[in-house]
């Protein structure tokens, strides 16, 4: 996917006020609309002017784009990473923007921060915020308060667009899960008048952890084993999101195997399981008697680790 340069498409600098936008906008619009311009290719081009119009008017969705898009350059490979919107608070109910580009889809389409909670008549309350928070799944698994940053764009008295930042403190239940949304009532935009704040929706994900892989509540970890602890059996510690525990090993256990630790996932009603694949690792073969021992064995046991492929 191509990054597209929205300011590029309406001829403006990125510190453009949004007045210089709408202006271009217009300029552009009717030079190019499909009823009347004559230019080569002018609805391909009265589409794209309409695209970055759809970014560029909106506070939110313009630093969302200036955030992810710094450094990019037009029509250089473009994928978003997944947690570019972690920190950002949008408002307003999700759809309404129309279908556009990938590009545009990838960014502010249905699987986008776009598509919060949806708000309420703006007549009766505040508009509602929603926001995406990271955990990881430690943090998933204690709960507990946390300190969270959020930064909300807004138009600023000279056109251009500037950054609030605001700190909440949030109380997050344990066993939270990937996709669970937290609300916090009364912390979306103030009132009209009547009806009260909207409220803060929060998307939690659960950030890559290097020991612990989380599938809904069920824990997977990869605990490495000695080639003896595997033959002949042992009971090692494994760790899991409440703290190491012992686990036993059977003998004759293999590379690959799975074992349950019943309730050791994250909590909840029921609570999730941790599972342990076992990974059989070599020593290596780095002194006179290690390399000895494997001798002895290559030629003491009748072992043939390629016996059932056949031929």
């Amino acid at each position: 996917m191509e990054f597209k340069d929205y300011y590029g498409v309406l001829g403006v600098e990125r510190d453009a006020s949004q007045e210089d936008i709408k202006r271009a906008y217009r300029r552009l619009a009717r030079k190019y609309h499909p009823d009347v311009s004559k230019e080569p290719q002018a609805e391909e081009r009265f589409k794209e002017v309409q695209e970055a119009y759809e970014v560029l008017k909106d506070a939110e969705k313009r630093a969302a784009y200036d955030q992810v898009g710094r450094g990019f350059r037009p029509g250089q490979e473009f994928r978003p990473p997944p947690d570019w919107a972690s920190g950002f608070e949008f408002s307003g109910p999700a759809g309404g923007q129309g279908r556009f580009s990938d590009f545009f889809e990838e960014l502010f389409g249905a699987r986008s921060p776009f598509t919060g909670a949806g708000g309420m008549d703006l007549h009766l309350r505040g508009e509602d915020h929603h926001a995406t928070i990271e955990l990881d799944p430690r943090q998933a698994f204690a709960g507990g308060t946390r300190s969270i940053e959020l930064r909300h764009p807004e138009q600023g008295p000279d056109g251009r667009i500037e950054l609030r930042t605001r700190r909440l403190n949030v109380r997050i239940p344990p066993g939270v899960t990937e996709g669970q949304v937290i609300r916090l009532a009364g912390q979306g935009a103030p009132d009209h008048g009547r009806g009260g704040r909207g409220d803060l929706y929060l998307k939690v994900t659960l950030r890559p952890d290097p020991v612990f892989s989380v599938q809904g509540r069920d824990v997977t970890v990869s605990l490495p084993v000695a080639p003896w602890e595997a033959a002949l059996g042992a009971t090692v510690q494994v760790p899991t999101l409440g703290g190491p525990v012992d686990l036993r090993v059977p003998a004759g256990s293999d590379s690959g195997q799975k074992l349950r630790l019943r309730g050791r996932g994250l909590p909840g009603s029921p609570p999730g399981d941790q599972y342990v694949v076992l990974k059989v690792v070599l020593p290596r073969a780095d002194t006179p008697r290690a390399r000895e021992l494997f001798e002895q064995m290559r030629r003491e046991l009748p072992f043939d680790p390629r016996a059932g492929l056949g031929g």
